[in-house]
C-alpha cells in the first residue's frame, strides 16, 4: 500500500483498536485460480509467539482449502471514508479527493479443523459483538445438537499475522483553515458517511 509519510500510522495501539472497531475486513488471498476474497469479521489477539487474526467461513466456501500457514494473504480492516468537495477548502485552486482511514494486515493463514478451536472462535467472536449488549445472545443458549451441525458446516483459521500497515489519509498535508472547512461540510453535506468520517477525523487528529 502507498502510505506518505504524513499519513501513516505506525502506533501499534491505534492499530488494534482500529481492528477491534471495524473488525469486518476483506481477506484477499492468491490461490491457483488467481485472487480470491472473502468478506468475514475477524478478531486479533495478542500472543506470545506473534498477534493472530482469528476468523471462520463456510466449509463450502473454496477460499479456506489454501490457508495452509504458508502462503500469504492480505485482511483489509477499512473505516470511515467519504469524498471531500474541494468548495470546502479555504486554499484555492484545489481539486477533489476522497478522505479514508484503513488498516492492512499481512500474514499466513492455516485452516482449524478441530471442533473445540473451532467452537471458541465462534464464542471469541461473538462476545466480541455481543457483551456490551443487555441481553446477549450465547451459543451455550441453544440446543447443543443444533450448534454441533453448524459448527460442522464451517472452518476456522488462524492468521499469524508478519506485518501491518496503517494509512489514515485525513488532511493531514493542509491547512487548519482546509481541515476546519472539510469538518464542517463532511458533517453538514456528508450524510452519514460523511459524519462518521467527521467524527474520526476529530478523533484522530486531536492525538
Amino acid at each position: 500500500m502507498y502510505v506518505p509519510e504524513s499519513f501513516r500510522v505506525a502506533d501499534r495501539d491505534r492499530v488494534e483498536r482500529f481492528i477491534a472497531a471495524h473488525g469486518f475486513a476483506v481477506l484477499v488471498s492468491q490461490t491457483d485460480q488467481g485472487l480470491f476474497a472473502t468478506h468475514v469479521p475477524l478478531l486479533l489477539e495478542r500472543a506470545e509467539a506473534g498477534d493472530l487474526l482469528l476468523g471462520h467461513m463456510a466449509r463450502a466456501n473454496p477460499h479456506w482449502r489454501h490457508f495452509d500457514g504458508g502462503a500469504e494473504a492480505l485482511a483489509i480492516f477499512q473505516g470511515p471514508h467519504a469524498y471531500v468537495s474541494p468548495t470546502w477548502y479555504a486554499t484555492a485552486p484545489a481539486v477533489p479527493t476522497w478522505n479514508y482511514s484503513v488498516v492492512h494486515a499481512y500474514g499466513r493463514p492455516a485452516a482449524v479443523e478441530d471442533a473445540v478451536r473451532v467452537r471458541s472462535i465462534i464464542d471469541r467472536l461473538v462476545a466480541q459483538y455481543e457483551s456490551s449488549r443487555s441481553s446477549p445472545w450465547s451459543s451455550s443458549d441453544q440446543p447443543p445438537d443444533y450448534i454441533d451441525r453448524l459448527v460442522k458446516s464451517i472452518v476456522g483459521f488462524e492468521i499469524r499475522v508478519d506485518r501491518f500497515e496503517g494509512k489514515f489519509k485525513l488532511g493531514q498535508n493542509r491547512s487548519q483553515e482546509d481541515i476546519a472547512g472539510v469538518l464542517a461540510g463532511l458533517s453538514q453535506e456528508g450524510g452519514p458517511e460523511g459524519a462518521a468520517l467527521a467524527d474520526f477525523t476529530r478523533a484522530a487528529l486531536a492525538r
